[in-house]
């Protein structure tokens, strides 16, 4: 592929949609409307350069910005005349998208606002380069170098994807290469016509209109070409990679631009969704490039046809999925795409030659009706002994595989050396991919297993290696509603919450159970197991609401499948009791967390690891309670058994370390807080990196220790960074967003900086209500702090309706005889009497006294 051979590249057209009434897909440019370039726009603290391109909706220039950072931007605008209703929305949308994402292979946002003409604009990464076809021909890269730069796509668009975000529009000139410390990098652009998952972007409901295509037809999915209302998910990024992928191997398109271009919509339609493409390596040949031919043809074939495969059950379920392939193929190991089977060859002949296949079943038909009663019960027998057969044949591989595993630790096989589990586990992935590759159904199931076993001992990266490519496998060989994928798609999404990527972990779990249900009907112990993983990943995100019905029906399901006193119940039981915490619902969620305590005690002995996370909810539940001494031995008793069953640098530990030393902090020991806070973000930094939800958790709980030791100069950066984290990854309507704005305030109000302290205590009210609802105890503790803020400032009018409503809340949900009520009805009752309304603060002293008698 050089800068002289010839391809058949699409129009650099703007994206459009589509209706059915379109004849034809051929746009005409500005210039042959009759337009001209837009006037000149003007924002304040920019100086606009000029116009460098536009769309469909929107202007892009070049600018530079002069305050308050000196720096090139892009400046994007909405178009004259594309001002209405859901257009203004759309490009809200683009906006918000690219502001929730934070990668180095995706232009950045930076500011936004509106024009001094009424446009409303953002301003982001200016990317001086080129498109990415563009730049591997100009400088005539070679195979390696053009997967190299297109693996750092598919890195952008799965950091996309884990922010909920589907571009729908991945073509050459949305993915650009700039030169940056002297070495190309790719940029992803325009989210124009994204879609989100699972979130609004924008306060106004976006919605695609039945009939519509959406995307630049050459790069467009099968499903997006349906126009049917099916849903658009993850995987019509991955076929438009596919579509990308092919062109920069094979200089062309699957399907060639003037001929779809030539068509009208429907045979448009019928050519992306029936229509196979010729392999790369065919393509290549024909344009007489037989030495590039020869390096394509194999492993880049199948990559790039599997990526492109109609049915999206069949495709790579992920960009990074992809990505792994193509690693895999660059560093000579076997890849998990392969040639489809003659199974696979036949359904889709079928589905080709319907009427032809109609008539010859019919026939078939009236000869296998006459002789169906005495062979059925024959082919059931038969299916079962093989099924048996070969189960029995896989257990034998997989047994005589972990045997023969084990005897690394045998003391001759050691030579006097102590083995670890991990050591175990690193030999056997190893030994998985050299040793049974002709063996793909017990090669899947013991990637499976082992990549399992690498997530419970915290080695996340290990472990998402192997579940999906054990997915992977299990996909090319298996039917996709086969309870074998639903395993993988099962452990994929409980390590996926352990990363925290709460959308795709939930996207996953969804997947699962509707196989499992299918499958093994609604009632079945594994349906339990994909339910919990599904309300887990919600309750990561802090939609207690939507998972607590979730963990309701697989703790149903769980009692009466495995009886009351089993571990499993005992689980459902401790996770149920979290949201109903989460939710205000405290005497529930106390019961809960007891039960299942008293539930695991009886079923596992009082060691069992099991057991620590449930008594290190039930003390974190107490220390919000103010139950300090009931909290203290229950964590004490859970690092202990982590730290026994886990070792000393497993992420669970860590957490329970943190928890210890805010009891710690509660009891005013924090320079014995501080150690256990170190020691625990270390251990978070090392195993779940420094992008996790997890780790901004340890570092705001550092920062608070610094600030309750009066280091506000040393708390401040990390109060800084945590937030930056939580945004990026949960977002800013999360419950630990809520605690952090509230601790940080009282940093601010410590140092007299009152109206950042009021700021930081406003959003995290507003955080605490959306999240949780008007009624959280949570949200009173913001708004008696708030109004405090208020008293210091002698704004007395403003903090009595804080203090009332503060004091509403916590009784209702605390009970009158809580510390925070006599707290909150101090405060109030002093603001009434310092105004000279000693009469109100009296009768407000008498309902709590009376609350108290009634309880």
């Amino acid at each position: 592929m050089t800068e002289d051979e010839p391809r058949d590249t699409p129009e650099e057209l703007p994206t459009e949609q589509f209706g059915p009434d379109s004849p034809t897909l051929d746009l005409p440019s500005e210039e042959a409307q009759g337009g001209s370039a837009s006037p000149t726009i003007s924002i304040p603290n920019y100086r606009i350069l000029g116009l460098v391109g536009f769309g469909g909706m929107g202007e892009v220039y070049e600018a530079e910005q002069e305050r308050p950072i000196r720096r090139k931007v892009a400046i994007k605008v909405v178009k004259l005349g594309m001002d209405s209703r859901s257009m203004i929305a759309r490009f809200e949308s683009e906006r918000q998208a690219l502001a929730l994402m934070n990668h180095p292979n995706i232009a950045k946002v930076f500011d936004a606002g509106t024009t001094e003409e009424g446009r409303p604009f953002f301003a982001l990464e200016f990317v001086q380069g080129e498109s990415i076809l563009s730049y591997c021909d100009r400088h005539r890269l070679g195979i390696p170098e053009r997967l190299e730069l297109f693996m750092s796509v598919c890195d952008g668009v799965q950091h996309a994807h884990q922010k909920g975000i589907i571009h729908r529009d991945l073509k050459p000139s949305n993915v650009l290469v700039a030169i940056q410390d002297d070495k190309p990098a790719t940029k992803i652009i325009d989210f124009g016509v994204a879609k989100a998952i699972g979130q609004q972007l924008t306060e106004e409901t976006l919605h695609t209109r039945m009939g519509a295509m959406v995307g630049t037809v050459e790069y467009m999915s099968p499903e997006q070409a349906e126009m049917t209302g099916l849903d658009v998910d993850t995987r019509t990024d991955v076929y438009a990679l596919g579509v990308l992928l092919y062109e920069l191997l094979a200089g062309d398109l699957p399907f060639g631009s003037k001929r779809l271009r030539r068509s009208g919509i429907d045979e448009i339609r019928r050519i992306i969704r029936e229509d196979e493409p010729p392999k790369p390596s065919t393509r290549l040949s024909d344009s007489e490039s037989p030495a590039l031919a020869k390096q394509v043809h194999g492993d880049l074939d199948w990559i790039t046809l599997k990526a492109l495969e109609k049915d999206r059950t069949r495709r790579y379920q992920t960009a990074n999925a992809l990505a792994m392939d193509i690693r895999r193929h660059l560093t000579h190991e076997p890849v998990l795409a392969s040639p489809p089977s003659a199974v696979y060859r036949l359904k889709k002949f079928m589905r080709r030659h319907r009427a032809g296949m109609a008539a010859a079943l019919i026939v078939t038909l009236a000869v296998i009706v006459g002789t169906m009663g005495t062979t059925a019960g024959l082919i059931r027998a038969l299916r079962a002994e093989r099924n048996a057969t070969e189960e029995a044949a896989a257990a034998r591989q997989v047994s005589d595989f972990l045997v023969d595993l084990f005897r690394v630790s045998d003391p001759q096989e050691a030579q006097g050396e102590t083995i670890t589990a991990r050591q175990i586990l690193d030999v056997g992935a190893e030994r998985i991919f050299r040793e049974l590759r002709d063996q793909p159904l017990t090669h899947a199931r013991l990637m499976d297993t082992i990549g399992t076993v690498y997530g419970n001992l915290g080695l996340l990266e290990e472990s998402a290696d192997l579940l999906e490519s054990a997915l992977e496998a299990r996909q090319a060989l298996l039917e996709g509603d086969s309870l074998e994928v639903a395993e993988s798609l099962h452990n994929l999404a409980v390590l996926y919450e352990l990363q925290g990527h709460y959308l795709e972990g939930q996207a996953f779990a969804q997947r699962a159970l509707s196989i499992r249900e299918a499958e093994l009907g609604p009632e079945d112990p594994k349906v339990a197991d994909s339910l919990m993983a599904q309300a887990r990943n919600l309750v990561g995100r802090s939609e207690h609401a939507q998972a607590t019905p979730l963990f309701e029906r697989a703790l149903s399901i769980r009692e009466t499948a495995l009886g009351p006193e089993d571990s499993a119940v005992a689980e459902s039981r401790s996770s149920l009791a979290i949201t109903h915490w989460r939710q205000g619902n405290f005497e529930a969620a106390e019961r809960l967390l007891l039960e299942a305590l008293a539930t695991y005690e009886r079923a596992l002995g009082p060691n069992d690891y099991r057991i620590s996370s449930t008594l290190n909810d039930l003390a974190i539940f107490y220390w919000s309670q103010d139950r300090l001494v009931e909290a203290e031995p229950l964590l004490e008793r859970a690092i202990a058994i982590k730290e026994r069953v886990l070792g000393a640098d497993h992420p669970s530990l860590a957490n329970s370390l943190n928890n210890l030393a805010l009891i710690y902090d509660e009891q005013g020991r924090a320079d014995a807080a501080e150690p256990l806070v170190k020691r625990a973000l270390a251990i978070l930094e090392e195993k779940l990196g420094s992008e996790h939800d997890t780790t901004a958790l340890g570092l705001a709980n550092l920062a608070w220790i610094y600030y309750r030791q009066g280091k506000y100069e040393e708390s401040e950066p990390l109060y800084v960074r945590a937030l930056g984290i939580y945004e990026r990854t949960v977002g800013p309507n999360h419950t630990s967003v809520a605690i952090l704005l509230r601790d940080w305030a009282r940093l601010h109000a410590d140092l007299g900086d009152y109206a950042r302290a009021e700021e930081l205590l406003q959003r995290s009210a507003e955080t605490w209500e959306t999240v949780a609802g008007p009624q959280h105890p949570n949200l009173a503790e913001c708004l008696d702090s708030l109004a405090d803020l208020y008293v210091e400032q002698g704004k007395l009018v403003d903090a009595e309706p804080l203090y009332e409503r503060a004091l509403a809340i916590r009784v209702e949900k605390l009970g009158a005889d809580h510390p925070s009520v006599a707290e909150t009805l101090e405060a109030y009752t002093e603001l009434l009497r310092s105004s000279g309304r000693a009469r109100e603060a009296e009768e407000i002293d008498k309902k709590i006294v009376l609350r108290l008698e009634e309880t």
